[in-house]
Protein backbone atom coordinates (compact mmCIF):
# COMPACT_ATOMS: atom_id res chain seq x y z
CA UNK A 1 0.00 0.00 0.00
CA UNK A 2 1.28 3.45 -0.88
CA UNK A 3 1.76 6.04 1.80
CA UNK A 4 0.62 9.58 0.97
CA UNK A 5 2.60 11.52 3.53
CA UNK A 6 5.39 13.75 2.27
CA UNK A 7 8.64 11.95 2.94
CA UNK A 8 10.72 13.82 0.39
CA UNK A 9 10.51 10.84 -1.98
CA UNK A 10 8.43 11.97 -4.96
CA UNK A 11 7.72 8.39 -6.01
CA UNK A 12 5.69 7.78 -2.84
CA UNK A 13 3.18 10.56 -3.48
CA UNK A 14 0.16 9.69 -5.55
CA UNK A 15 0.03 11.39 -8.95
CA UNK A 16 -3.16 13.32 -8.17
CA UNK A 17 -1.46 15.04 -5.21
CA UNK A 18 1.76 16.09 -6.97
CA UNK A 19 0.64 19.73 -6.88
CA UNK A 20 0.82 19.54 -3.08
CA UNK A 21 4.41 18.36 -3.28
CA UNK A 22 5.21 21.11 -5.79
CA UNK A 23 3.74 23.68 -3.41
CA UNK A 24 5.81 22.27 -0.59
CA UNK A 25 9.03 22.52 -2.58
CA UNK A 26 8.25 26.03 -3.81
CA UNK A 27 7.39 27.36 -0.35
CA UNK A 28 10.45 25.68 1.16
CA UNK A 29 12.70 27.48 -1.33
CA UNK A 30 11.08 30.88 -1.50
CA UNK A 31 8.88 31.75 1.47
CA UNK A 32 8.61 30.11 4.83
CA UNK A 33 12.01 28.95 6.09
CA UNK A 34 13.64 32.35 5.70
CA UNK A 35 10.76 34.40 7.11
CA UNK A 36 8.97 32.22 9.60
CA UNK A 37 11.01 29.13 10.30
CA UNK A 38 10.50 25.41 9.92
CA UNK A 39 7.53 25.12 12.27
CA UNK A 40 5.50 27.70 10.35
CA UNK A 41 6.36 25.90 7.13
CA UNK A 42 5.02 22.62 8.48
CA UNK A 43 1.98 24.35 9.97
CA UNK A 44 1.09 25.76 6.56
CA UNK A 45 1.46 22.33 4.97
CA UNK A 46 -0.79 20.93 7.68
CA UNK A 47 -3.45 23.50 6.76
CA UNK A 48 -3.13 22.74 3.05
CA UNK A 49 -3.57 19.01 3.65
CA UNK A 50 -6.52 19.62 5.93
CA UNK A 51 -8.17 21.77 3.27
CA UNK A 52 -7.54 19.05 0.67
CA UNK A 53 -9.09 16.46 2.98
CA UNK A 54 -12.14 18.74 3.42
CA UNK A 55 -12.72 18.96 -0.33
CA UNK A 56 -16.17 17.31 -0.30
CA UNK A 57 -17.31 19.14 2.82
CA UNK A 58 -15.92 22.47 1.64
CA UNK A 59 -17.65 22.28 -1.74
CA UNK A 60 -20.96 21.31 -0.13
CA UNK A 61 -20.77 24.12 2.46
CA UNK A 62 -19.88 26.60 -0.30
CA UNK A 63 -22.93 25.45 -2.27
CA UNK A 64 -25.17 25.78 0.80
CA UNK A 65 -23.97 29.34 1.42
CA UNK A 66 -24.15 30.33 -2.25
CA UNK A 67 -27.71 29.06 -2.64
CA UNK A 68 -28.78 30.79 0.57
CA UNK A 69 -27.56 34.14 -0.75
CA UNK A 70 -29.36 34.06 -4.06
CA UNK A 71 -31.09 30.91 -5.23
CA UNK A 72 -33.65 31.90 -7.91
CA UNK A 73 -37.12 31.02 -6.70
CA UNK A 74 -38.30 30.89 -10.32
CA UNK A 75 -36.24 27.79 -11.08
CA UNK A 76 -38.28 24.56 -11.38
CA UNK A 77 -35.66 22.75 -9.28
CA UNK A 78 -35.95 23.39 -5.54
CA UNK A 79 -32.87 24.45 -3.62
CA UNK A 80 -32.69 21.23 -1.62
CA UNK A 81 -33.01 19.14 -4.78
CA UNK A 82 -30.25 21.15 -6.45
CA UNK A 83 -28.02 20.54 -3.42
CA UNK A 84 -28.76 16.81 -3.59
CA UNK A 85 -27.85 16.57 -7.27
CA UNK A 86 -24.73 18.68 -6.75
CA UNK A 87 -23.58 16.53 -3.81
CA UNK A 88 -24.16 13.41 -5.90
CA UNK A 89 -22.12 14.90 -8.75
CA UNK A 90 -19.27 15.89 -6.40
CA UNK A 91 -19.15 12.40 -4.92
CA UNK A 92 -19.17 10.80 -8.38
CA UNK A 93 -16.40 13.12 -9.57
CA UNK A 94 -14.24 12.37 -6.52
CA UNK A 95 -14.63 8.66 -7.19
CA UNK A 96 -13.92 9.03 -10.91
CA UNK A 97 -10.82 11.15 -10.24
CA UNK A 98 -9.68 8.63 -7.60
CA UNK A 99 -9.78 11.20 -4.82
CA UNK A 100 -11.70 8.54 -2.92
CA UNK A 101 -11.62 4.78 -3.20
CA UNK A 102 -14.71 2.69 -3.83
CA UNK A 103 -14.52 1.00 -0.41
CA UNK A 104 -14.42 4.44 1.22
CA UNK A 105 -17.49 5.54 -0.74
CA UNK A 106 -19.31 2.43 0.49
CA UNK A 107 -18.67 3.43 4.10
CA UNK A 108 -19.78 6.98 3.32
CA UNK A 109 -22.97 5.55 1.79
CA UNK A 110 -23.61 3.55 4.97
CA UNK A 111 -23.20 6.69 7.04
CA UNK A 112 -25.49 8.54 4.59
CA UNK A 113 -28.23 5.95 5.24
CA UNK A 114 -27.63 5.97 9.01
CA UNK A 115 -27.73 9.77 9.03
CA UNK A 116 -30.94 9.89 7.00
CA UNK A 117 -32.64 7.43 9.37
CA UNK A 118 -31.66 9.63 12.31
CA UNK A 119 -32.86 12.73 10.45
CA UNK A 120 -36.26 11.10 9.87
CA UNK A 121 -36.58 10.33 13.56
CA UNK A 122 -35.31 13.68 14.83
CA UNK A 123 -37.46 15.79 12.51
CA UNK A 124 -40.49 13.72 13.46
CA UNK A 125 -39.69 14.53 17.10
CA UNK A 126 -39.35 18.23 16.31
CA UNK A 127 -35.66 18.45 17.15
CA UNK A 128 -35.08 20.52 13.98
CA UNK A 129 -36.85 21.26 10.70
CA UNK A 130 -36.07 21.69 7.01
CA UNK A 131 -38.20 24.74 6.20
CA UNK A 132 -38.11 24.64 2.38
CA UNK A 133 -40.05 22.50 -0.08
CA UNK A 134 -38.42 19.83 -2.24
CA UNK A 135 -39.23 16.75 -4.28
CA UNK A 136 -36.25 14.53 -3.44
CA UNK A 137 -37.17 13.81 0.15
CA UNK A 138 -38.57 11.21 2.53
CA UNK A 139 -41.28 12.57 4.81
CA UNK A 140 -39.86 15.90 6.02
CA UNK A 141 -36.22 15.12 5.25
CA UNK A 142 -34.56 16.17 1.98
CA UNK A 143 -32.15 13.45 0.90
CA UNK A 144 -29.24 15.83 0.49
CA UNK A 145 -29.06 15.93 4.31
CA UNK A 146 -27.48 12.47 4.35
CA UNK A 147 -24.54 13.87 2.39
CA UNK A 148 -23.80 16.23 5.27
CA UNK A 149 -23.10 13.17 7.40
CA UNK A 150 -21.17 11.59 4.53
CA UNK A 151 -18.79 14.55 4.41
CA UNK A 152 -17.53 13.60 7.86
CA UNK A 153 -16.64 10.09 6.71
CA UNK A 154 -15.04 11.49 3.56
CA UNK A 155 -12.90 13.86 5.61
CA UNK A 156 -11.70 11.14 7.98
CA UNK A 157 -10.89 8.69 5.19
CA UNK A 158 -8.91 11.30 3.24
CA UNK A 159 -7.03 12.48 6.32
CA UNK A 160 -6.19 8.86 7.15
CA UNK A 161 -4.30 8.47 3.87
CA UNK A 162 -2.88 11.98 3.58
CA UNK A 163 -1.41 11.97 7.07
CA UNK A 164 -0.58 8.24 7.20
CA UNK A 165 -2.36 7.66 10.51
CA UNK A 166 -0.77 5.24 13.00
CA UNK A 167 -1.86 4.52 16.56
CA UNK A 168 -0.47 3.63 19.95
CA UNK A 169 -2.59 1.56 22.36
CA UNK A 170 -5.56 1.43 19.99
CA UNK A 171 -8.47 -0.45 21.64
CA UNK A 172 -9.80 -3.77 20.42
CA UNK A 173 -12.40 -3.46 17.66
CA UNK A 174 -15.28 -5.01 19.60
CA UNK A 175 -15.04 -2.21 22.18
CA UNK A 176 -15.09 0.52 19.55
CA UNK A 177 -18.03 -1.09 17.76
CA UNK A 178 -19.91 -1.34 21.05
CA UNK A 179 -19.30 2.34 21.81
CA UNK A 180 -20.42 3.40 18.31
CA UNK A 181 -23.58 1.29 18.58
CA UNK A 182 -24.45 2.76 22.01
CA UNK A 183 -23.91 6.30 20.73
CA UNK A 184 -26.15 5.77 17.71
CA UNK A 185 -28.90 4.03 19.70
CA UNK A 186 -28.86 6.73 22.39
CA UNK A 187 -29.65 9.38 19.78
CA UNK A 188 -33.03 7.59 19.52
CA UNK A 189 -33.67 6.08 22.94
CA UNK A 190 -33.03 9.20 25.02
CA UNK A 191 -36.40 10.52 23.81
CA UNK A 192 -38.11 7.65 25.64
CA UNK A 193 -35.84 6.72 28.51
CA UNK A 194 -32.72 7.87 30.36
CA UNK A 195 -30.13 9.78 28.34
CA UNK A 196 -26.92 7.82 28.87
CA UNK A 197 -24.58 10.06 26.90
CA UNK A 198 -22.44 10.89 29.93
CA UNK A 199 -22.06 7.21 30.71
CA UNK A 200 -21.00 6.73 27.09
CA UNK A 201 -18.48 9.58 27.41
CA UNK A 202 -17.04 7.85 30.49
CA UNK A 203 -16.83 4.59 28.52
CA UNK A 204 -15.05 6.42 25.69
CA UNK A 205 -12.54 7.84 28.17
CA UNK A 206 -11.76 4.29 29.29
CA UNK A 207 -11.62 2.86 25.77
CA UNK A 208 -9.59 5.62 24.11
CA UNK A 209 -7.88 7.18 27.15
CA UNK A 210 -4.47 5.64 26.38
CA UNK A 211 -4.71 5.94 22.59
CA UNK A 212 -2.41 8.30 20.69
CA UNK A 213 -2.74 9.11 17.01
CA UNK A 214 0.52 9.54 15.08
CA UNK A 215 0.50 11.48 11.83
CA UNK A 216 3.05 12.81 9.37
CA UNK A 217 2.48 16.20 7.83
CA UNK A 218 5.84 16.80 6.15
CA UNK A 219 8.75 14.64 7.27
CA UNK A 220 8.61 14.60 11.08
CA UNK A 221 6.03 12.33 12.75
CA UNK A 222 3.74 14.12 15.21
CA UNK A 223 1.25 12.79 17.74
CA UNK A 224 -1.69 13.79 19.93
CA UNK A 225 -4.17 11.98 22.19
CA UNK A 226 -6.89 10.57 19.96
CA UNK A 227 -9.63 12.00 22.20
CA UNK A 228 -8.17 15.48 21.68
CA UNK A 229 -8.34 14.90 17.93
CA UNK A 230 -12.01 13.92 18.26
CA UNK A 231 -12.78 17.13 20.18
CA UNK A 232 -10.99 19.34 17.63
CA UNK A 233 -12.90 17.83 14.70
CA UNK A 234 -16.17 18.08 16.66
CA UNK A 235 -15.45 21.80 17.15
CA UNK A 236 -15.19 22.33 13.40
CA UNK A 237 -18.40 20.34 12.88
CA UNK A 238 -20.15 22.61 15.37
CA UNK A 239 -18.89 25.65 13.43
CA UNK A 240 -20.16 24.07 10.20
CA UNK A 241 -23.53 23.53 11.88
CA UNK A 242 -23.71 27.24 12.63
CA UNK A 243 -23.06 27.94 8.95
CA UNK A 244 -25.80 25.48 8.00
CA UNK A 245 -28.39 27.05 10.29
CA UNK A 246 -27.31 30.58 9.35
CA UNK A 247 -28.02 29.69 5.72
CA UNK A 248 -31.42 28.31 6.84
CA UNK A 249 -30.72 24.94 5.26
CA UNK A 250 -32.13 23.54 8.49
CA UNK A 251 -33.31 25.27 11.67
CA UNK A 252 -33.85 24.49 15.33
CA UNK A 253 -37.28 25.34 16.76
CA UNK A 254 -36.03 28.40 18.65
CA UNK A 255 -34.46 29.71 15.44
CA UNK A 256 -37.78 29.31 13.64
CA UNK A 257 -39.61 31.22 16.40
CA UNK A 258 -37.13 34.00 17.14
CA UNK A 259 -34.76 34.22 14.20
CA UNK A 260 -31.24 32.89 13.83
CA UNK A 261 -28.95 32.74 16.82
CA UNK A 262 -25.73 30.72 17.11
CA UNK A 263 -26.13 27.05 17.97
CA UNK A 264 -25.35 26.51 21.64
CA UNK A 265 -21.97 25.12 22.59
CA UNK A 266 -23.80 22.20 24.21
CA UNK A 267 -24.28 20.73 20.73
CA UNK A 268 -20.52 20.21 20.62
CA UNK A 269 -21.06 17.05 22.70
CA UNK A 270 -23.45 15.61 20.13
CA UNK A 271 -20.94 16.25 17.34
CA UNK A 272 -18.18 14.67 19.44
CA UNK A 273 -20.24 11.49 19.75
CA UNK A 274 -21.28 11.50 16.10
CA UNK A 275 -17.65 12.02 15.11
CA UNK A 276 -16.72 8.80 16.90
CA UNK A 277 -19.46 6.86 15.08
CA UNK A 278 -18.05 8.09 11.78
CA UNK A 279 -14.48 7.30 12.81
CA UNK A 280 -15.40 3.74 13.79
CA UNK A 281 -17.14 3.23 10.45
CA UNK A 282 -13.99 4.35 8.62
CA UNK A 283 -11.93 1.85 10.62
CA UNK A 284 -13.92 -0.89 8.87
CA UNK A 285 -11.95 -0.15 5.69
CA UNK A 286 -8.82 1.52 7.13
CA UNK A 287 -7.56 -0.89 9.77
CA UNK A 288 -5.77 1.11 12.50
CA UNK A 289 -2.04 0.34 12.23
CA UNK A 290 0.38 0.45 15.14
CA UNK A 291 3.16 3.02 14.96
CA UNK A 292 5.83 0.47 14.15
CA UNK A 293 3.87 -1.19 11.30
CA UNK A 294 5.47 -1.11 7.85
CA UNK A 295 3.59 -0.61 4.59
CA UNK A 296 3.47 -3.66 2.38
Amino acid sequence: MESEHWTGDRTRLRRRDRWLLAFRDWSARHILPRRFGRFAHEFLLFGIKQAWACLFAGLLIAAILATSLGYPKSLPLARYDALFLLALAIQAAMLALKFERFDEVKVIAIFHVAGTVMELFKTAKGSWVYPEASLIRIAGVPLFSGFMYGTVGSYIARCWRLFDFRFSHYPQRHWTLLAAALIYLNFFTHHYTVDIRWAIVALLAVIYGRTWIHFTCDETPRRMPLLVGFVLVALFLWLAENIGTFSAVWLYPHQVRSGWTPVGIGKLGSWFLLMIVSFVLVTLIHTPKPLEAQDA
